[in-house]
């Protein structure tokens, strides 16, 4: 990744020696040692927090009761095999669920594990309200569902997706996410998702530190 040569207005939950040590890490040709992926770790951890609570800060209140879940007949709904799984996870890469904050719930468990190299969580719920707090800070978004596969490892059944996501941020130095990345769907006994893994083509640092690269050194 280029070297940063403008430096946009930091969010206040964010130090300048933060941003520079992040900016550091990201363009280091060696970062293979214990104690700098530590520190790497740790202020990747402070990053995103402090993302996460700009956009909580900054959300709009129509966001908030915009409604991120498809199926509100959950009780009622069943499915019978990993196929319809696949359809049905096919159907919300159309609706671009990453970028609309719309999916179907029913195909979650209530504690699925959600986890990308920058966060870990539990609770389907809480991905929802996640995804719609990212949704109003998007702009000219796009998820493209490249291809999508079944699997079966030891008895247990496996959706693997891959995708490219793109998307600018409504900042003031409107910054361009461009992320190839991987979801891999674990499903339990009753064809229920228990567990979203994303992994990426890039390094989460090289993920976050895009937020802070001007669009116009990169289209």
């Amino acid at each position: 990744m280029a070297g940063i040569s403008y430096c946009p207005p930091l969010p206040p939950s964010l130090s300048p020696k933060t941003v520079s040590a992040i900016r550091c890490l990201s363009s280091s040709p060696e970062n293979s040692n214990g104690s700098r992926k530590k520190e790497a770790s740790t202020i990747l951890k402070i990053t995103v927090s402090g993302i996460t609570e700009l956009l909580r800060l900054f959300s709009s209140p129509i966001s908030k009761r915009v409604d991120g879940i498809r199926d509100n007949q959950e009780e009622e709904f069943v499915v019978t095999g990993v196929d319809e799984v696949v359809d049905i996870l096919k159907s919300d890469y159309e609706n671009a669920y990453f970028v609309t904050g719309t999916f179907t719930s029913a195909i979650y468990t209530d504690h699925c594990l959600f986890e990308d190299p920058t966060i870990r969580f539990r609770g389907k719920e809480l991905y929802s309200r996640n995804l719609k707090l990212l949704v109003p800070f998007f702009d000219c978004p796009s998820i493209q569902l490249k291809t999508i596969n079944k699997s079966n490892k030891s008895g247990v059944e496996f959706v693997l997706a891959a995708w490219k996501l793109r998307t600018y941020l409504k900042l003031p130095w409107r910054p361009l996410i461009s992320i190839d990345g991987n979801t891999l769907y674990e499903l339990d006994d009753e064809f229920k998702i228990v567990r979203h893994a994303e992994s990426w083509s890039v390094s989460a640092l090289e993920a976050i530190t895009q937020i802070f690269i001007p669009s116009f050194e990169r289209d």
